[in-house]
């Protein structure tokens, strides 16, 4: 028996595809104890991660690995004052430390916040303040650690710990940890975790307003099953690459709780600055069989020649965190004869919707719905929405039971929580259309929607043409205020290499758009940039765009 029967039963099709997934798990679940201990003492010798340093230095860690240290570090940091309930910022980058203190503040009970080591003083503030920080445990890489304990003595959090280097008023991790027993059991626990407790608290991207906190369970982790195995269709003897930051949502749902609960081993890349080129070194070296990346990097990916690299070893690639552009697809097929599937979810969820094992993608489309949830389109007034072709909002049904892997409400924000939960639903605000075939299409958010002369737009379809022509690296499209029409369409443009901004080329891309897709749908107006503002998580601000129109 695989360990996830334990805790998870599901139903597939004769296509392989999950219809269907239960979960059933003792009132005491723990993903460090329940998971990455059991397959340390029944499997030890197999490998959970392979680290490789911007430096190319390499670190191979098998599940007892991962058993032992977390148990140094748990008992660790209990010495240091952290407890039950606690709540531990972390910004460690993708250094390896991380999955060590993931696992130990889980077997002890504490919260975790992960965290970007972008964040400046005035971030930490924010963070330490309305999460209630006690603790902070933090990398010495870069300008961050100065940051932080600049928010820190302003803020009262005087349990710091500091996981490379040394520095006055921060406990070393490195020297200390090491000095601890490799083994911490629930009996060193002097209160047991639930599995309905906060285990996990993310701040959300906040393109709109100030970063909510997305509180998560412990329960959460199972739920990412799904992530792994239905659709990054993760194999338990192959290696699998998710490209993401450990202070993103994503980190967990492709660097550890779905791929460790298959028993697979993560590689894990820890660059400082992204270079297409070196990345795409790893997949022939470290034979990676599965990965998963923003549309962004595989964006980087096809402008360079694929066929230089040795990528026989891919067998499935999937996306994640905005919308696929097709012709991204194409390109990323023509190279590998792979089919990037996408996904889609969002902080407060686990995978919702995606292309799953089994599924023929449609290019373009987020594919369908995940059977663990049971989701609804929504008009503005609330019904439901069956007519094929027809805009709704994602919603999930709430009314019966709270499903797994949805938050458990954003944190001290009881009046956010319940807009967002009402009503019988949890309201995810972004807008899709299905098909006759039941595949859903992603439209835009649902303050993103573009009114034009009576039309709805949706800025991602134009984005997918605008990302067919060769002058175009990135873009997004918002809409501008007009006298006359409403709102007309612009598109912010960052050039590919060897073009140079004009009017010509502007003229150019406009005629491009009016050739491929509905003329009243052209950018009206194109502004060049020389790079997009994201969020920290590197979603594109388009709030910040309008604010500039």
């Amino acid at each position: 028996m695989e360990l996830y029967e334990k805790f998870i039963t599901e139903q597939v099709n004769e296509k392989g595809t999950l219809e269907k997934i239960d979960f059933h798990y003792p009132d005491n679940y723990n993903f460090a104890f329940d998971v990455v201990d059991w397959y340390g003492q029944n499997e030890p010798d197999r490998k959970a991660m392979i680290w490789v340093s911007n430096e190319e230095e390499e670190k191979v860690f098998t599940f007892a690995d991962i058993m032992k240290e977390s148990s140094k570090t748990a008992h660790y940091l209990r010495s240091i004052g952290i407890k039950k309930g606690d709540k531990v910022l972390v910004v460690l980058r993708r250094h390896y430390e991380w999955w060590f203190v993931m696992m130990a503040l889980c077997k002890i009970g504490a919260i975790v916040i992960p965290a970007t080591d972008q964040l400046k003083e005035h971030d930490f503030i924010y963070r330490f303040n309305s999460a209630g920080v006690s603790a902070i445990i933090c990398t010495a890489t870069g300008n961050v650690i100065g940051e932080a304990e600049s928010a820190a003595d302003k803020c009262g959090v005087n349990i710091r710990v500091i996981t490379n280097g040394e520095r006055e008023g921060w406990s070393c991790f490195s020297k200390e940890y090491v000095k601890f027993p490799d083994v911490y059991t629930r009996a060193d626990n002097p209160e047991d975790t639930k599995a309905d407790e906060i285990m996990l608290m993310y701040f959300t991207s906040g393109t709109t307003a100030y970063p909510k906190i997305a509180a998560h369970m412990h329960t959460y982790s199972l739920a990412h099953f799904t992530t792994a195995h239905s659709w990054h269709n993760v194999d338990p003897n192959g290696i699998h690459f998710t490209v993401a930051e450990t202070g993103w949502g994503k980190a967990v749902w492709g660097k550890l709780y779905g791929q460790w609960i298959c028993g697979a081993c993560v590689f894990v890349y820890d660059f400082a600055k992204f270079d297409q080129t070196k990345l795409l070194s790893k997949f022939g070296k470290y034979k990676i069989t599965t990965f998963c990346a923003p549309p962004t990097i595989y964006r980087f990916m096809i402008k360079e020649d694929l066929s230089k690299y040795d990528l026989s070893s891919l067998k499935y690639i999937t996306t994640a965190g905005e919308a696929l552009n097709p012709e991204v697809f194409y390109r990323m097929k023509e190279a590998t004869g792979l089919s990037i599937m996408e996904g889609f979810g969002q902080t407060e969820t686990t995978l919702t919707v995606a292309n799953f094992t089994g599924m023929v993608p449609k290019p373009g489309s987020m594919g369908k719905p995940n059977p663990q949830y049971d989701i609804k389109l929504l008009d503005s007034d609330g019904n439901i929405i069956s007519s094929i072709g027809e805009e709704g909002e994602v919603c999930i049904d709430i009314s019966k039971k709270r499903p797994l892997g949805l938050f458990k409400e954003y944190y001290r924000d009881e009046v956010q929580t319940k807009e967002a939960m009402h009503d019988g639903y949890y309201h995810t605000g972004d807008m899709v259309w299905v098909d006759e075939d039941g595949y859903y299409w992603y439209v835009g958010r649902t303050d993103d929607i573009i009114k034009s002369s009576g039309y709805r737009i949706g800025p991602f379809e134009i984005e997918n043409v605008l990302m067919e022509h060769p002058a175009v690296l990135e873009c997004a499209v918002t809409g501008v205020p007009d006298p006359v029409r409403g709102q007309v369409v612009k598109a912010t443009i960052v050039l590919t290499k060897g073009y140079t901004e004009s009017e010509e080329l502007k003229k150019d891309i406009q005629d491009f758009v009016k050739r491929e897709t509905a003329p009243y749908k052209y950018p009206r107006i194109i502004d060049i940039v020389d790079e997009l503002p994201k969020t920290i998580s590197g979603k594109i601000k388009r709030t910040e765009l309008r604010k500039k129109s």
